[in-house]
């Protein structure tokens, strides 16, 4: 594809797709006249329309090669175009190519003036959204339906184009609805479906793999849920529609061609397997409060509100995926205990025989290293496992397909986070499973399993923590925990230390970076929808009093004098300590109290998303101050808008569960 920018009378942006595999070239036009409404942020679609041929037009004065269009975006002065500026390709499904998205560019497509408090509040939305693309996996191919598993594929009636995606990884949704209300406009000889190019968010990694002398392709794809997206603590169980929070559909893919194969990478799949398994926030409602501490407050609510949102979820993931084998990795005991309970008793409230849970303590059973200890877990559920099967797709006579074996229910795993101790657990469960499949496919002899296949495990072992990085990396803003064991098959003290760092970066991260990368996400998503508004409204325009800039300052200040103090004392040969000592106590009381009042007033110093509220925030019911707190020095003015607070007192009442509609758990 091309873009254009033409300095005829009218500006006009064409996108010219040169067409593929002989299909006619087809070109977007995007085009504003002087007479129209200067003032509209928004084209109208009687000024977009489809045209047959790609001849390059006259008076281009700039033009860019792109590689698909993601959608349009309408912000506070103006509406945008997102373009594909750069890809790398991943490799080939079915021989139809994969690609990653490597770069985008959002372009203007008004030209509405703007006052410089507008300008500064467009370029905080442009810059939330570049940073979403930036920041997160995105994966497309023009041949193949990345959004849907082999079995739904093979099992379902193909529809045109973008609408046989699955909505839930059609990550770009919301941002193709302008072409998809364009495709029945009266000025359209061609439908905008044509620019529609589903984009998948997570994770994908194809190979080409040999055991026993087979070549094979062997492909992991991980699709992440666009319904209550968000990151670690902005994002928690689940909401009153039964969607839960980092829902991820994670598919392993076995393509071969039989033994007589030629090798290479391209394998046009004879014979397709595919093994699916689902993860997602324990399916309640809770969420933890950040507030600066290393673990925030758990907070849950078990009523009946939340019941018939997890009787929803269920009714879904039956519907979608059969029987559902729940696998649930949190502590028996402390801290995530409640959440188990909340979790067993609401499956049991359900009464639906399609469930069955089952918790395995992930710490308390592989302590102390013992991870090949999840053992224990798959010989439990060993007889489900046989009997959910895999899903087979014949293609060895290319004019009559048919799935010789499905897959008929699915294992829904669960910790926390739904990233570390799930990615182990998936792993394991999904290296079972593919011994099975190459046993039937006479790669592999009867009895023997792929652990036996040292060349193989390495790559196997390679892309299961690959995929861990990626999913934990959009989640939590770091690599997954735990991953030495998943890349090595053992838990090492390397291994340990690294999750420490990884550990601190996610506390740093997620209490004082992930507000901003839950702006993106809300923005690229559509859960939230600029207005125009004036900078005075804007929800970046936070009017936080002087006091709260300067403690920070006066903690790191008094720290560093302490840290002076004390040199003074073992370097400086001073024979007298007393003054010294003096000087120490009053910096170090200082420290204490600064530290102090950020504590008592951090959700002054966490980053709050500024677009959507989340539990603390604006769900929170916090009153807004008082005229008296809004002239306070000492007190924020403004929270982003939405969360407002008049004194510690009231925090104190956040923290005590009487602000939010949750119930706290100790």
């Amino acid at each position: 594809m091309a873009t254009h920018f033409t300095n005829s009378p009218q500006f006009r942006l064409i996108v010219r797709d040169l067409g593929q595999n002989g299909e006619i070239p087809k070109t977007l036009i995007i085009s504003r006249s002087p007479t129209d409404n200067i003032d509209a942020a928004e084209i109208p679609l009687s000024k977009i329309k489809v045209e047959g041929g790609s001849t390059p037009p006259s008076n281009v004065v700039e033009s860019k090669t792109v590689y698909g269009v993601v959608g349009f975006i309408t912000l506070q002065n103006n509406e945008y175009i997102i373009v594909i500026t750069d890809r790398e390709r991943i490799g080939t499904i079915k021989n139809a190519d994969v690609y990653r998205v490597k770069s985008v560019s959002v372009v203007s497509i008004t030209r509405n003036n703007m006052t410089p408090n507008q300008a500064k509040s467009e370029n905080i939305y442009l810059q939330k959204l570049e940073d979403h693309f930036d920041t997160n996996n995105m994966y497309f191919s023009y041949g193949y339906d990345l959004t849907q598993s082999l079995q739904r594929q093979a099992s379902t009636s193909p529809h045109p184009g973008w609408k046989q995606a699955d909505p839930r990884f059609f990550w770009n949704h919301y941002l193709c609805e302008k072409m998809m209300n364009g495709d029945d406009h009266e000025d359209n000889n061609y439908s905008m479906s044509d620019f529609i190019l589903p984009i998948m968010q997570g994770f994908i990694s194809i190979n080409r793999a040999q055991v026993h002398g087979h070549p094979f392709a062997f492909a992991l794809l991980s699709r992440r849920s666009r319904l209550r997206a968000g990151t670690r603590y902005f994002s928690r169980g689940i909401d009153k529609d039964g969607n839960v929070s980092n829902f991820v559909e994670t598919e392993q893919l076995v393509i071969y061609d039989g033994s007589d194969a030629v090798g290479g990478y391209d394998f046009t799949g004879r014979h397709q397997m595919s093994y699916i398994q689902t993860r997602g926030s324990i399916p309640v409602f809770w969420s933890q409060v950040i507030n600066m501490r290393y673990t925030p407050k758990l907070w849950l609510d078990t009523g009946d509100d939340s019941l018939k949102a997890m009787k929803t979820h269920f009714k879904d993931q039956v519907a979608t995926y059969g029987p559902q084998i729940l696998v649930n990795l949190v502590n028996k005991k402390g801290y995530e205990y409640p959440l188990a309970q909340a979790y067993s008793q609401g499956v049991i409230k359900t009464g639906d025989p399609n469930l069955t849970y089952i918790h395995f303590d992930f710490h308390h059973e592989c302590r102390k290293m013992r991870w090949d200890r999840i053992k224990i877990l798959i010989d439990q559920i060993e007889g489900q496992l046989e009997q959910q099967g895999y899903c087979y797709y014949n293609a060895t006579n290319s004019h009559k397909p048919f799935i010789e074996k499905a897959q008929t229910s699915v294992v829904r795993s669960n910790c926390m986070d739904c990233l570390d101790r799930t990615n182990v657990v998936q792993s394991a469960i999904a290296k079972w499973v593919l011994s099975r499949q190459l046993q039937q496919l006479q790669i592999l002899r009867p009895g023997e399993i792929v652990d036996e296949q040292i060349d193989f495990m390495h790559l196997y072992r390679k892309v299961w923590a690959d995929n861990a990085d990626a999913i934990s990396l959009g989640y939590s803003g770091t690599g997954a925990l735990k991953t030495d064991y998943t890349r090595t098959g053992k838990r090492t003290k390397t291994g340990a230390f690294e999750d420490l760092t990884k550990s601190l970066m996610r506390y740093v991260k997620n209490n004082y970076m992930d507000g901003a990368r839950q702006d993106g996400f809300d923005l690229a998503l559509g859960v939230y929808r600029v207005s125009s508004t004036s900078w005075e409204d804007s929800p970046y325009n936070l009017n936080t009093p002087l006091i709260i800039h300067i403690v920070p300052l006066v903690v790191l200040l008094s720290a560093i004098m302490c840290i002076f103090g004390v040199m003074l004392i073992s370097y400086s040969g001073i024979t007298s300590t007393t003054l010294i000592c003096l000087f120490i106590a009053f910096w170090f009381s200082l420290l204490v109290t600064t530290f102090h009042y950020m504590l008592q007033n951090s959700q002054c110093y966490v980053d709050w998303p500024r677009l959507v509220a989340v539990p603390g925030q604006s769900d929170s019911n916090i009153l807004k101050p008082s005229a008296e707190a809004l002239t306070s020095t000492y007190l924020p003015r403004k929270f982003g808008k939405q969360a407002q607070r008049r004194s510690s007192k009231e925090l104190s009442a956040l923290e005590e569960g009487d602000q939010i509609p949750l119930k706290k758990m100790s």
